[in-house]
């Protein structure tokens, strides 16, 4: 395409196409919530150089849904919601990060297996959802930091129909809004 014209939506087209190819790098000092990243382009056919600003998320902020490094699911039993020993500490870590950010609150998911009629499974995964709530308050976390919900049999994590897919179902999930 050296030597012909190209139209302005083209030249646009190929700029875009430059600076998302281009490599980025950080510039100055990152802010707690943003990081600046520049790209540069190559020359522009007749032009100079472009660059742009584009704000993102810093990799701090992204994790920021919750406390970093810990497990966002507590497993249940076959029919039970008796949160289970092991389990304790990742409650307190959750409980931890939410008492640090009051601003902050969480969401309880409750879920279960597809054994059990629907209306069954909606009230055990709401019976899950709210013994890790009660948990949580325990160690201090406002009740109105949380909301527990129940999915029931809804959105399984596994589509396996054994006993390893029915225990990745038998959960609850802390999901940062």
């Amino acid at each position: 395409m050296t030597g012909t014209s190209l139209s302005p939506t083209r030249r646009a087209a190929l700029m875009l196409a430059s600076l998302t190819l281009t490599a980025c790098t950080t510039v100055g000092t990152p802010s707690k919530n943003t990081t600046d990243y520049y790209y540069a382009s190559q020359r522009a056919q007749g032009g100079s150089p472009v660059s742009a600003v584009v704000t993102r998320p810093a990799p701090a902020a992204l994790a920021q849904d919750g406390p970093a490094g810990v497990s966002k699911i507590v497993y249940f039993d076959f029919d039970k919601a008796v949160v289970k020993p092991e389990y304790r500490e990742i409650i307190r870590a959750h409980s931890d990060f939410l008492r640090a950010e009051p601003r902050r609150s969480v969401v309880l998911e409750g879920s279960t297996d597809e054994r059990g009629g629907r209306e069954y499974n909606l009230a055990l995964g709401q019976r899950r959802a709210d013994a890790v709530r009660q948990s949580m308050v325990l160690l201090g976390v406002p009740d109105s930091q949380i909301e527990a919900v129940s999915l029931g049999m809804e959105k399984p994590a596994s589509p396996l129909r054994t006993e390893e897919g029915y225990r990745l179902n038998r959960r609850v999930e802390f999901r940062y809004p």
